[in-house]
């Protein structure tokens, strides 16, 4: 296995004006170029289909059954667990993703060679790729997607805190459900307490035991066909020991022929070996029939007893129980017998037994209140490093006045906390924000930021984060827009600075974000309009000059272009 994931092949079959093509991705970044309608986004719109995405019959490609979007991604050992929980297989640490789509709409899909839902691919391959597009820049704006970039960014210190707050607010859920409960059943306690008390003494009348039910049954199968059995055993008894036509004798007599041939061929020798294995199979199950022959009887006296204890079990399941299998029922009721004094008591303990739960939850309140605490602290610790690290890299994107803010609100814990003011994930309200100049207000993160700034935004948060807890894939679709000059060139080098911890899969028209890939393909589109198996090419590097200066000057055959073509190149070092 692999220590980080990452996607290691796409293969595209008629989806969109893409015919066929196949691309193998590098480790670092990885850039598509390509003129406008060439067919780029398609191949992020086939990796979108592997992930689980929906499914539109007007994809296929025009005159086609159906599309096949197939997508291998390297995983490391912790996907591993997911993976055999719905039977994937792996190849090595390669695993095969397959989304089909036909023309009518109906799609397919299969991870590690095993037929899924599409929900079952974004459920596997959440953890393994992350896409930044329109979409993604719409996600930022929500409170719970800031909270998870925020604690993402904490590591281990904030997973930690969190585990602590939720083992605490679990405890506090459990005792007021039970307190609940108390309350809601004070007027039928009385009843309860009784169809309990009962319960519980035939329970222990009853004395069952684990699988006694199927044992029973087993046993009075047995011994209701005692002569049966007698008749079988007896009759294939004879059958191997009988004076003349046993299959024991016959095995002797042949083994006595082969013997006397011993030595003088292999071949034989061979056939010898298993006559000899199989007689001594044979005399061991002559044996074993001649034993179990012998202490074959009929026991009316204990053929009884059995009868009357299933009775007696099927009775009691059916008075107690459910519809399952008796020796299914007889476990849920030994569960309830064992919790049952428990129940009891309280029922039985009344008022003093609520206040002294409600003395519990009091106690386990305050533990509450110190985790929750602590997990703001460790939050707020967080903000204020994401922070100063976000708006350096924001800054150098071309954004020299702008500074990135993330605050973190909690109630006033010296105060009463209401109920709803804790969640599972704590008691935080975390919230991105921006101020555009020196002196400005901050803005929330979505409203005082044009698209080309969120792109960039994202950018300067995921190569933050990426440093700590990296996930194994990163494609940026419009990363680039409303971009240009310096601030490209510093586009360019944050998505090779976050290549460093990751693989990064970039879709651009911009020559200066081009020039930093570890590998670059380019889309052509064909005179006919469609893209064919050789439209998407991976470029050398004497190929790289002339399609940046395509990018730059618009031009095949521009002098200028491709000495700038080579300069932007040569940044790389």
């Amino acid at each position: 296995m692999s220590e980080r994931s990452y996607l290691e092949e796409i293969s595209i079959r008629n989806l969109g004006i893409i015919e066929q093509s196949e691309l193998d991705l590098g480790r670092g970044l990885n850039v598509l170029t390509g003129e406008t309608g060439a067919g780029k986004t398609m191949i992020l719109t086939a990796l979108a289909l592997v992930l689980g995405g929906k499914s539109d019959s007007a994809l296929v490609r025009h005159g086609s059954d159906r599309l096949v979007a197939t997508a291998q991604f390297s995983v490391t050992a912790n996907s591993q667990e997911k993976l055999d929980e719905i039977g994937a297989e792996t190849d090595g640490s390669s695993l095969i993703v397959t989304r089909t789509v036909n023309s009518d709409g109906k799609s397919k899909a299969s991870c590690g060679g095993v037929t899924v839902p599409a929900g079952t691919l974004a459920d596997v391959t959440e953890p393994l790729i992350e896409i930044h597009g329109q979409s993604a820049n719409a996600q930022i704006v929500k409170p719970a997607r800031q909270r998870e970039l925020l604690d993402r960014f904490g590591g281990s210190t904030i997973a930690k805190a969190i585990s602590e707050y939720q083992e605490i607010y679990g405890q506090y859920l459990e005792l007021k459900e039970r307190i609940k409960a108390m309350k809601a059943s004070a007027n039928k306690r009385d009843g309860e307490i009784a169809e309990l008390e009962e319960f519980l003494a035939a329970w222990s009348k009853l004395k069952a035991v684990r699988d006694e039910a199927s044992s029973v049954e087993d046993e009075i199968k047995r011994l209701s066909s005692v002569e049966d059995l007698r008749i079988a055993s007896s009759g294939a008894l004879s059958a191997l020991d009988a004076e003349d036509s046993g299959a024991l004798n016959l095995l002797h007599s042949a083994r006595r022929f082969l013997d006397a041939a011993k030595g003088k061929d292999s071949r034989l020798e061979e056939i010898a070996e298993r006559v000899a294995e199989s007689l001594f199979i044979l005399d061991d199950a002559s044996s074993d029939l001649a034993s179990y022959a012998t202490g074959l009887e009929a026991d009316p006296d204990r053929l009884d007893f059995l009868q009357n204890r299933k009775a007696e079990i099927s009775l009691f399941i059916k008075r107690w129980g459910g519809a399952g299998s008796l020796d299914e029922e007889l476990l849920l009721l030994a569960a309830k017998a064992k919790s049952g004094k428990e129940a009891i008591a309280d029922l039985k303990g009344g008022d003093d037994r609520l206040a002294e739960l409600e003395s519990d939850l009091a106690k386990v309140k305050k533990s509450l209140l110190l985790s929750a605490q602590s997990l703001t602290k460790a939050r707020s610790a967080a903000a204020v490093s994401l922070s100063t690290s976000v708006t350096h890299e924001i800054q150098a994107l071309s954004m020299p006045h702008t500074k990135f803010f993330v605050e973190v609100s909690s109630p006033d814990y010296g105060s009463a906390l209401k109920e709803s003011d804790f969640t599972n994930l704590g008691c935080d309200e975390i919230t991105m924000q921006i101020q555009g100049q020196i002196d400005g207000p901050k803005i929330a993160l979505g409203k005082g930021a044009s698209g080309g700034e969120m792109s960039r935004i994202m950018l300067g948060l995921e190569v933050v984060i990426a440093q700590s807890h990296p996930v194994g894939t990163y494609i940026f679709d419009e990363v680039d827009a409303g971009v240009g000059g310096k601030a490209a060139i510093e586009v360019g080098k944050r998505l090779h600075a976050l290549a460093q911890n990751a693989q990064v899969i970039v879709v651009t028209h911009l020559p200066q974000v081009a020039a930093w890939a570890d590998t670059h393909f380019v889309v052509r589109k064909s005179s006919d309009g469609s893209v064919v198996q050789s439209g998407v090419s991976k470029l050398a590097q004497s190929e790289r000059v002339e399609e940046i200066a395509r990018m730059l000057a618009g031009l095949e055959e521009s002098s200028s272009a491709r000495e700038h073509a080579a300069e932007l190149l040569a940044m790389r070092g």
